[in-house]
């Protein structure tokens, strides 16, 4: 199947053929032709399956195929909601890029900068809105953005947005878009937290998922290596001289984890750069911006700062730390093998991260293949769930049900005998009290 078998017009067509995709990927040949339809549709799917395109694609060709010839300013037709900035941002580049030749403007907005140049971009008028849900609350607040002619919403990235503990903010702009409107879910998971929301926002759904194993295995090596979490970051200084000068963008559990691995590759003359939340969005974006640009080679990010993240070619993922939520791995992971490429996957799995290691792949259904020939392999950190070895119980009870039962009774049986010593002891002290008189 091809982009042209999806009934795209030829603006949009053109524009796909000259980012240099060919062929839809599952959930963009599901999901284009319900969105067409004007279906309202629930979507599962991880990063890297391309369901961003699944949605901007039959968004830009509707508002193109509806637009007027009216003069002035433009109005916003379509709102997508995303959970950080790093994510609306690339939703953005990514309208842009398919937009080109179809006329369609959009704007993006989220905190931590400076409003001024949002809202002059708001006053100028767009067709697409790409916000993070505080800002845009707070815009609407000030009166800069109205939501009363939406008749397209995206909300992307669900779970996270729980996670976020945005889902108090995301029933406010809910009430705020007119009944009528067609509606896309986008959701990694579907717990029953994301079900019960998807309800209050979508008429009669079409669901699409793409299953999690299908996402990491096909197109990603993934491989664990067992080490102490003391020479962690010797391992990744190992691993970085044997694969020179790869694009390769390595995950920490926190903000300091990230800022300190930082520090121990610069004393080894290994130039890299961090990002996560405690950096300003523009640091954020310039450093994002050198790291596309291979300005250097080793990127360090945090979970959230990391969700939107789009490389093209990333060669290689590290969890330097497993995540402890099973499915943040297969976000992670899915940085890499983007677009039919292939990528690489790498794990450290220090003692007190197995039970991580166990539910991932739980997740995946699939056992990640051990690397024994490191120099700082762990042999104690070996699970026998991981490498599929049994391991016999060496130990034995300190009693049997017999000699617990026996202990007892000559215990019982000590007891009978000190009474009766007792007893001959005060039968003695008696009778030799009585000789005495």
């Amino acid at each position: 199947m091809t982009f042209s078998n999806l009934e795209i017009i030829a603006p949009i067509l053109k524009a796909i053929e000259d980012q240099g995709f060919k062929k839809p990927t599952p959930i963009q040949a599901e999901a284009i032709p319900t969105l067409l339809e004007g279906r309202d549709l629930l979507g599962c799917a991880q990063t890297g399956t391309g369901k961003t395109a699944a949605f901007v694609i039959p968004l830009l060709q509707q508002l193109y195929l509806t637009r007027s010839n009216r003069k002035g300013k433009r109005i916003l037709k379509a709102l997508i909601i995303s959970p950080t900035r790093e994510l609306a941002i690339q939703i953005n580049d990514d309208i842009t890029d398919y937009s080109k030749y179809t006329g369609n403007k959009s704007i993006v907005i989220y905190g931590g900068i400076r409003q001024h140049k949002q809202t002059s971009a708001l006053r100028t008028g767009a067709d697409i809105l790409v916000a993070t849900p505080g800002r845009l609350l707070d815009l609407i607040a000030q009166g800069y953005v109205h939501l009363n002619k939406i008749k397209y919403f995206v909300l992307d990235e669900a779970d996270q947005m729980l996670d976020m503990g945005f889902i108090h903010d995301i029933k406010k702009i809910i009430t705020k878009l007119p009944t009528k409107r067609q509606s896309l879910f986008f959701s990694a998971t579907m717990p029953k937290t994301i079900i019960e929301l998807s309800k209050q926002i979508l008429f009669s759904p079409k669901r699409v998922a793409i299953e999690p194993e299908k996402t990491t295995a096909e197109k990603i090596s993934q491989y664990l290596y067992y080490v102490s979490k003391s020479d962690k970051v010797d391992l990744l200084k190992y691993l970085i001289a044997k694969k020179k000068n790869i694009s390769t963008l390595i995950f920490s559990r926190t903000k300091h984890g990230a800022d300190k691995i930082v520090r121990f590759l610069r004393k080894s003359n290994i130039k890299s750069e961090a990002i996560h939340g405690n950096k300003s969005q523009n640091s954020r974006q310039k450093t994002l911006q050198r790291f596309k640009k291979n300005k250097f080679s080793i990127l360090v990010a945090t979970d959230i700062a990391a969700r939107g993240i789009d490389v093209s070619k990333l060669s290689l993922v590290i969890n330097y730390d497993i995540p402890n939520v099973p499915e943040t791995y297969i976000h992670r992971i899915g940085r890499t093998g983007r677009a039919q490429e292939t990528g690489e996957a790498i794990t450290f799995c220090s003692s007190s991260e197995k039970s991580f290691l166990k539910n991932i792949q739980k997740l995946i259904k699939q056992r990640i293949q051990v690397i024994l020939d490191h120099p700082f392999h762990n042999q104690k950190n070996i699970d026998r769930l991981e490498i599929g070895k049994e391991k016999k119980n060496t130990k034995k009870p300190r009693f049997s049900a017999p000699k617990i039962k026996t202990a007892k009774k000559q215990g019982d049986n000590l007891k009978v005998e000190s009474r009766k010593r007792s007893s001959k002891n005060f039968n003695f002290k008696r009778s030799f009290k009585r000789k005495k008189s």
